[in-house]
């Protein structure tokens, strides 16, 4: 599962670096970061999908929190029966805290003396 975490995050964590460094023209030197080849990526995009080249980034943006939601749901899938176990924990808890508040709302008990 780290694995498939690490492997869907890295081209993310690469994309977005270098989506906002170019978007801010913040390039250190390189083309490759360049407000120019920035421009001329979506515009191509935008030529090759026929849309306008400004609306990409929301596409991308809406589809990396899908992935995202998919890879969580992924992964309650597979920790299903320990995630069932912590809600079963945490509803004992309440309940027993529940009937414990109940039992002493006569008002606090004051250590004998």
């Amino acid at each position: 599962m780290r694995t498939l975490f690490a492997l869907w995050a890295a081209p993310m964590a690469i994309f977005w670096g270098w989506f906002f460094l170019s978007l801010n023209d913040i390039n250190f030197g390189y083309v490759m970061l360049s407000r120019q080849l920035h421009d001329l990526v979506f515009q191509l995009y935008g030529q090759m999908l026929g849309i306008d080249p400004a609306i990409i980034p929301g596409m991308v943006a809406r589809t990396c929190i899908f992935d995202f939601f998919l890879l969580m749901g992924l992964w309650a899938f597979r920790r299903r029966r320990n995630i069932a176990e912590w809600i079963r924990q945490r509803r004992q808890a309440t309940i027993s805290d529940h009937h414990l508040g109940r039992a002493t709302e006569a008002g606090p008990t004051l250590p004998a003396e």
